[in-house]
């Protein structure tokens, strides 16, 4: 089974290097306070290699220095903002790309479209959402049936079965994602499977090395990655030309297509929402589905709120913005589980957080999994309680941090979607039980995934 822990510190770490690669100038952020490096040519590298994970160094310093807060990424200062107010403070207007999209891209090597000027990058990422929302749109039967082939399965199982969520999860994200991002050809388990194994090759090794050379030091690792790379990319160019023949306009890849984008930028558009969809759609629904295990409440809620709007009707995407309690929970699984705890921004123009001037082309780090569980911005922030939502105060911060909103990553809008579809069939036939005794621990990394598998049990509805 592909892990979803692969993104190791090193791997988030890096996410961070790339952009500072990407964007070598920089001046000194003075007046902010944080860490000394504590090593000359890596900086505070090693103090977050012994927290285990960016997230984790991140709530240690914020504890220490407060909401606004520098440390070093070897030579190169960075500031981390950790609560709301800070980053509603906080002006930049680089938002003409998607920064998940870009360090993806760079540690892929792909360059192409990135080094244009921002009429370019504006056209690509309205393209890239538009492609995305139309694949949803044109294909949306084909999520309601992969879905209805996992629900049948576990209907058919007995009360006591344990179910694995994240084997089982993976399958659907990798199936609807490849299905409405590639076309028909992956109806065809046997491609999945193939799409799967480079999918896991790629995934396991991207970046790495970057920091320590490791890679380099092994022949068999880096032929193994560029293999998978090679093969991943020809099947991509090879699927585009196929559907450019056959005139289709129904996945991703066709409204690509169609576009002024060249053969090389369609192949990396595609490996990048293959490549994250799959993981944030994953992970969305596990972690949806394991919390949803937790609370009877919660079930009882959403099975309420889905009888009153669908009825017997299977759900469709006019009625899932009619489905608030069902969005309260995929917001609030996305809040506990601090799904995406760290994103990352260049200062294209000067800013100011209180009294700190942040310097032109200074790397701003905002610590999202600090502030999703901020309690001055959360009641009990710690327990899962889609209720919160209610609130306008709670929608609001949510979407200052890029969750929900004009702002929110177009492969997350995707997860929604595919998560909706599948709580909304799972909870009115089954009931989702939590293992007794099991503690699933987050690993916060790019994606937080859960640090071992998952399992549940179910029971049909009386």
């Amino acid at each position: 089974m592909l892990d979803f822990a692969i993104f190791a510190v090193t791997f988030v770490i890096i996410l961070v290097g790339a952009v500072l690669y990407l964007y070598p100038s920089s001046r000194r952020v003075s007046g902010v306070p944080g860490l000394y490096p504590t090593d000359e040519k890596d900086g505070n590298l090693q103090d977050i290699v012994n927290k285990g994970s960016l997230h984790e160094f991140l709530v240690g310093l914020h504890q220490e220095f407060g909401s606004v807060a520098s440390f070093w990424f070897g030579g190169r200062p960075v500031v981390s903002l950790g609560s709301v107010n800070h980053l509603q403070q906080h002006i930049n207007p680089n938002h003409t790309t998607d920064s998940f999209e870009t360090m993806l891209k760079s540690l892929l090597g792909y360059q192409s479209g990135m080094g244009g000027g921002a009429s370019e990058s504006v056209m690509r990422k309205k393209l890239y959402e538009s492609a995305i929302s139309n694949s949803l749109k044109n294909n949306f039967s084909t999520i309601l049936q992969v879905v209805e082939e996992l629900v049948g399965k576990w209907s058919a199982f007995p009360d006591a079965q344990h179910i694995p969520l994240c084997s089982h999860m993976l399958g659907l994200a990798l199936k609807t994602v490849t299905q409405l991002g590639l076309g028909e050809r992956f109806r065809d388990d046997a491609k999945v499977i193939s799409f799967r194994k480079n999918h896991d090759a790629i995934w396991s090794e991207v970046g790495k090395g970057y920091m320590d050379g490791s890679l380099e030091k092994s022949s068999s690792r880096k032929a193994h990655y560029e293999t998978a790379l090679s093969e991943m990319e020809s099947m991509l160019l090879s699927v585009a030309k196929e559907r450019k023949a056959q005139r289709k306009q129904s996945a991703f890849v066709d409204a690509l297509l169609q576009s002024s984008l060249t053969e090389r930028q369609i192949m990396e558009d595609c490996m990048v929402f293959t490549l994250a969809g799959c993981v944030i759609t994953a992970n969305l629904c596990i972690w949806a589905v394991h919390f949803l295990s937790t609370s009877e409440e919660a079930q009882d809620n959403l099975y309420r709120e889905l009888q009153d709007v669908l009825g017997s009707d299977p759900v469709s995407l006019d009625k899932i913005p009619h489905l608030r309690y069902c969005q309260q929970v995929l917001n609030e699984t996305v809040r506990t589980a601090k799904l995406t705890p760290v994103a990352a921004r260049l200062q294209e123009v000067e800013g100011k957080v209180d009294q700190h001037v942040i310097p032109k082309e200074t790397l701003v780090i905002y610590a999202l999994g600090v502030v999703l569980q901020d309690g001055d911005t959360w009641s009990a922030p710690y327990r899962f309680d889609p209720g919160r939502f209610e609130e306008d105060s709670a929608r609001k911060s949510f979407c200052l941090l890029g969750f929900s909103g004009n702002q929110t990553c177009p492969e997350l809008r995707f997860a929604y979607t595919v998560a909706t579809v599948l709580v909304s069939t799972l909870v009115r036939r089954l009931k989702l039980h939590q293992l007794q005794g099991q503690v699933a621990e987050v690993r916060s990394e790019l994606v937080s995934s859960p640090k071992e598998e998952t399992w549940i049990t179910v029971s049909r509805r009386s």
